[in-house]
This record gives structure tokens, sequence and C-alpha cells, in this order.
């Protein structure tokens, strides 16, 4: 198992100190979806939700949870994002939305928190948009598609047993 960065030699809380290491691209994909009634998304499909355009504003929202991660998440650095993509497509399967985000950086740490960010939000707001027509929604498993670039190199979750 890794170390774990965000804690000193005495396990207290502790912000990593990136100072070091090197400057380089690096990005995240991560997913997540919002189950509900077959009624709910035909509501967004067809734009009758009351509170206006689901997918358009959680996509938004996504964007900016992403460039505000450092204010949500304890110790998480502040950093300047290249980009950030936020995606929502309706599946029937579930019934629901998929919701995915990709999030770029030239930096000296990853973007994976933000990646993970902005589908955790995208998800959320979706949920606020049509919950008065259904209160029942579940948002599932959101997670860490893959992460390129850095020290500790590739993942990918398709690769995990």
């Amino acid at each position: 198992m890794a170390e774990l960065t965000h804690l000193d030699a005495s396990g207290a809380a502790n912000m990593v100190d990136v100072s070091g290491k090197d400057a380089t691209t690096r990005t995240a994909r991560a997913t997540g979806s919002v189950v509900m009634l077959p009624e709910t998304l035909r509501l967004i499909r067809e734009g009758d939700a009351k509170k206006g355009d689901v997918i358009g504003t959680a996509r938004l929202a996504g964007i900016m949870a992403a460039k505000r991660t450092h204010e949500l998440i304890p110790l998480c650095h502040p950093l300047l994002l290249s980009k950030v993509r936020v995606d929502c497509e309706a599946d029937d399967s579930l019934p629901g939305l998929r919701v995915s985000a990709e999030v770029k950086v030239l930096g000296a740490t990853g973007v994976e928190m933000e990646a993970l960010t902005a589908v955790s939000v995208a998800c959320l707001t979706i949920y606020d948009m049509v919950k008065a027509a259904d209160r029942g929604m579940r948002i599932e498993g959101i997670r860490l598609l893959a992460k390129d670039g850095g020290r500790s190199g590739a993942f990918r979750a398709e690769d995990l047993p």
C-alpha cells in the first residue's frame, strides 16, 4: 500500500509540499450516475423541468466545482486548471443520467479530486433540479476512471482486478 502523504510523521493532517515536483501535464477522468424514474428522465429530455435546463446547469455546476475543489476538500492545492469538461448523457438502461468529467492541468500535482468533485456536484445539481418530481433518485458509482501524469504514472480503473 502506498504511503499516506497527507499525514506527517506524528499522524497530523499535512498539506503535501509539491514545490520540488516538476510541472507536467496531468489529467483525470471520473464518472458517476443519477438513477431516476423513467418519467423524470423524460422531463429532463423534453426540457420540462420546472427549474430549467437540467443538463446545462449540471454541466456548469460541475465545471465551477472543479475550479473550487481546494475550497471544498481540505488539503487540496489551488490549481490553475487548463481544461474542465463535464458531460451528462441520458441512459434508458439506468434509467437516468451518466455524468463524466475530464480535468487537465500543467502543474506539480494531480487533478483526480477536481474530476471527482466535478462529477459529484453535477450529480447533486441534477438531483436538486428535479427532486420535486422524484425524491427517490440515487446518486451512484462516483469513481476515478483514469489519471495520467506525475510521478506515480498512469492509472486505469479497467486494469483493476
